[in-house]
């Protein structure tokens, strides 16, 4: 290189100022390198902050962190019968929902692949925590030497079948010995293959069918995705024996329920319909493709839950993960019936991806109703997904409140009855509807009313039907001495429903006077 010289100035002077812009340029290009190497080669903050983490006993747990179930499970850590799995059977090893116990404090870029014995991983089952990681997510990599064969903790759904109780009850097993009760289970059936025929005949694929045009409808509460009918009903054409039918429904699922939607989407029916139409068909019949399905599905719904406080919003577009609330919610502000019913799917997602995010989203939602302070130990409908505060203090047993309740006591019995939390949760709930809300009519009807800031309002929506049905699976569990009241309430209800629609034609809310 020839460097002109510049007047006035001599060749010293121009060699002292080249060392001195050489040296800067070093300097530059090494500062330049660091940075660059820090940023590609360093572990990201939350690798570092799960290695502190893990060696560390107690951490702060704030809500909508990832760290929400490290303090719910402290007790499940020390005690490893104290959150099991599904009901199985007294007495042997069970399998358990390992999600429920297993601590989440493995980064998922970190989890252990599915493996063979030559160490070769034959699919990689984790959750990408965020799109830039999405592309490593199909990596292949080989266990270390001094890992072992056994490192498979994968779901095994042949030991899971033989640890049962009992087999799933269906068309070879449980059938009843009383005339009666035989009769009116083959009526059942009767009803729903009618049903299943109809819809076959005038709105196969569709999600649902419109019994007076006779034709079918798909809505917008699915974002895009179709058949909702077919996948909801897996699990009952199965149960039920109608082996024809179902594999029908199985053979749309494989080759025409499309996943690769972009539309827009209730989290909470999605969930119930689709998440929980493949989970229980997976279970009952061990069918791998139902559960390849619904790993794919359940991934594309935790960006819902990227809030202030990890409280998930209503809808949700499955191809970009962008969420929202309803425009109909109050301030913005998401249901207690919708957040409030993904427990029990998310958890089984867990155990069958060997990943604890699921459970891990769940768990901090209850945690959140833990904290909070309840009306008169109520849960309002509306809740702040970005404050995490009621919006409203408006109860109701029936639509927006629902399923939470259900889904707790559930929850207690899916743990095979270890899930202490989720029984306090109910058992309180119930008694503060019973001191607030259970009414009787003047013609004798019991009811529960719904509940504004402290006034009363005298009707009941039929959603709130259920909730016979829910008080009697959770009797036996209750207080000895509130057992027979509790089937009592449970009969009460139901026969005022029963009333309700032998009265009317079909009304979707009851109202009553006050007594």
């Amino acid at each position: 290189m020839v460097f002109r010289k510049l007047p006035g100035v001599s060749a010293s002077g121009m060699g002292l100022r080249l060392s001195q812009k050489f040296v800067f340029l070093l300097f530059l290009s090494g500062l330049v390198t660091l940075c660059f190497g820090a940023l590609f080669f360093l572990p990201d903050s939350v690798r570092l902050k799960r290695i502190f983490l893990s060696k560390t006993e107690s951490q702060p747990v704030t809500v909508g962190s990832e760290n929400d179930v490290r303090e719910h499970l402290k007790k499940g850590a020390k005690d490893p019968e104290h959150l099991r799995g599904i009901t199985s059977a007294k007495g042997e090893t069970s399998t358990k929902l390992k999600a429920l116990s297993r601590k989440p404090s493995v980064t998922n870029e970190a989890k252990t692949d599915k493996k063979v014995a030559g160490g070769e991983a034959l699919e990689d089952m984790t959750l990408s925590r965020s799109k830039t990681d999405s592309a490593s997510k199909d990596e292949k990599v080989t266990s270390s030497s001094n890992q072992g064969a056994n490192t498979d903790t994968s779901f095994d759904y042949n030991k899971f079948k033989k640890c049962l109780l009992k087999p799933p009850l269906g068309i070879e097993h449980g059938k009843p010995s009383d005339p009666q009760t035989l009769q009116r289970r083959e009526k059942v059936k009767e009803m729903m293959k009618f049903a299943w025929d109809n819809y076959k005949s005038f709105a196969w694929g569709r999600n649902e069918l419109r019994p007076l045009t006779r034709n079918g409808h798909i809505g917008n509460m699915f974002g895009g995705l179709r058949g909702a009918s077919i996948v909801d009903s897996l699990d009952t054409l199965y149960i039920m024996g109608l082996m024809d039918e179902y594999n029908d429904a199985k053979e749309w699922v494989e080759t025409s329920l499309d996943l690769n939607s972009n539309g827009e989407a209730s989290l909470f029916e999605v969930n119930i319909r689709y998440v929980g139409g493949l989970l229980s068909a997976y279970y009952l019949t061990g069918e791998e493709m139902f559960k390849r399905k619904v790993m794919v599905l359940g991934e594309k719904l935790l960006p819902a839950f990227n809030t202030p406080t990890g409280i998930p919003r209503g809808v949700i577009n499955l191809g970009s993960g962008t969420s929202w609330s309803w425009g109909w919610a109050s301030a913005g502000s998401s249901i207690l019936a919708e957040f409030g019913t993904l427990h029990l799917e998310f958890v089984h997602l867990s155990e069958l991806s060997n990943n604890g995010i699921y459970t891990e989203k769940v768990m901090n939602i209850r945690k959140l109703l833990n904290k909070i302070e309840k009306p008169h130990g109520l849960y309002p409908n509306f809740l702040s997904p970005v404050s995490g505060n009621w919006v409203q203090h408006h109860v109701s047993i029936g639509g927006l409140g629902d399923s939470f309740y259900e889904y707790l006591i559930k929850s207690y019995l899916m743990s095979d009855k270890t899930d202490e939390e989720a029984k306090k949760m109910y058992y309180s709930a119930l008694e503060a509807i019973e001191a607030n809300l259970v009414q009787k009519s003047p013609g004798g009807l019991t009811y529960m009313a719904e509940w504004r800031g402290g006034i009363l309002d005298h009707k009941m929506g039929h959603l709130a039907c259920f909730s016979g049905g829910m008080v009697v699976i959770g009797a036996d569990d209750g207080a000895p001495e509130k057992r027979q009241h509790y089937l009592d309430l449970a009969a009460e209800i139901t026969h005022t429903c029963h009333e309700s629609y032998s009265r009317s034609e079909g009304c979707s809310i009851f109202h009553f006077r006050a007594s």
